[in-house]
């Protein structure tokens, strides 16, 4: 049985709010060997992965199941210094003093033999943040010896992977899980774009990985500027208000420190310059191209109240933009997503500079793929896209 605990540092960056800021990795790696028994064949991993800035971190956790399969899992540990955990995403989480205690989420609950889980933890210290190390699942410890103590009854059937699908597309003006692509290459309804420059990075039809049915739109996104590479539905978007976007979204390499895009929506109240959703300093985020402002403000209390893009597992991501107001919303799963939630209100350290425009977006179109204006290769999948003029599920 194995712990694998990696900790990725950033040094603090400037408060300007009107400045990105910069971060400095340190990655620190330390391995629990695994017993010479057979107690390896049952038991836990847990790779537990920290995005540290002054005063906060995020952590992203991975729990794989090592022994018979299991339809429920809760997962513990204890942290040795004051931090405090403040949200969490796939999860549901609970500390008591440094005890923090993680149960599945439901849909993620059941795990296979070598099955695997993963969740998200935000939250705050104001010391010390040292890594916890005494993992348990079911109350047994990932590094003990014996068997869990609830390891459920073996599920007939693959457990799955995935949250399930929530219903239809309702009455969405824009519905597709893309089977009607007939070639690796996309056509009809949706057609590859790169706004502003093409370099390497590609749009395919894959069928070897979708979130439902047999088909999703696979971007291989490169690094730097000219490397705009999106699949853009022809549908036009103009007369839909308040626009509701629900998506599939899977990718491979975590949100880097720069800026990053994988939304990209022609917006006509900034004269066709695009309305975009990505990432900076780890973490989700808006971007108006016409001044570049973000949402939210890229200091390290406005990047906490984001989250980062879990990678490795299809996630759902549901956005509302008000064409009359300007407000917007987001959510990763079914939780609303703090700093990426607008509602005209000025709030310290979110919406200074998306504030400075008082003109509401227009969008007119929507383009799913990868831009990013510095370092930052992904790979990414979308599927069972929806847009409409009232909100979508899950």
């Amino acid at each position: 049985m194995r712990t694998l605990v990696t900790r990725l540092r950033h040094r603090p960056w400037a408060l300007a709010a009107l400045a990105a800021f910069s971060a400095v990795g340190l990655l620190l790696s330390a391995f629990v060997a695994a017993p010479p028994s057979s107690a390896a064949d049952s038991g836990c991993r847990v790779d537990y992965t920290v995005n540290q800035w002054s005063g906060g971190y995020t952590a992203a956790i991975k729990v794989t199941n090592l022994g018979p399969a299991i339809t429920g899992w809760r997962l513990t540990w204890t942290y040795g210094g004051d931090q405090k955990v403040t949200s969490a995403w796939n999860a549901t989480v609970s500390q008591s003093g440094k005890t923090v205690t993680a149960t599945d989420a439901g849909w993620n609950g059941s795990l296979a033999t070598g099955g695997s889980a993963d969740f998200g933890v935000q939250g705050t210290y104001q010391s010390a943040d040292p890594t916890p190390t005494d993992f348990a699942v079911n109350g047994v410890a990932c590094g003990g010896t014996t068997t869990p103590t609830d390891p459920g009854t073996p599920p007939t059937t693959p457990p799955p992977t995935d949250p399930p699908t929530g219903g239809d597309c309702g009455g969405a003006v824009l519905c597709t899980g893309f089977e009607d692509q007939s070639g690796a290459t996309p056509s009809g309804a949706w057609q590859f774009a790169a706004p502003d420059c093409q370099g390497s990075g590609t749009v395919t039809v894959d069928t070897s990985v979708a979130h439902s049915g047999g088909k999703s739109i696979r971007v291989d996104g490169k690094a730097g500027y000219c490397n705009h590479a999106f699949v853009a539905t022809t549908a036009d978007l103009s007369s839909v208000g308040p626009v509701y976007i629900r998506m599939w979204v899977r990718h491979t390499t975590a949100l880097p420190a720069g800026h990053v895009a994988f939304v990209s929506m022609p917006d006509s109240s900034q004269g066709g310059k695009a309305l975009r959703i990505g990432g900076q300093n780890g973490a989700l985020q808006w971007n108006r191209e016409i001044d570049d402002a973000t949402l939210p403000a890229q200091s390290p209390a406005g990047v906490a109240q984001s989250r980062p893009l879990p990678t490795g597992s299809w996630q759902c991501l549901r956005f509302m933009i008000n064409t009359s107001s300007g407000n917007l919303d987001t959510w990763l799963g079914d939780q609303q997503v703090p700093g990426l939630h607008e509602d005209g209100v000025p709030t310290t350290d979110i919406d200074q500079q998306w504030l400075s425009r008082t003109t509401a977006p227009r969008p007119t179109g929507l383009r799913l793929g990868w831009e990013s204006y510095g370092g930052g290769d992904d790979t990414l999948w979308f599927d069972d896209v929806a847009v409409g003029s009232s909100p979508i599920a899950c």
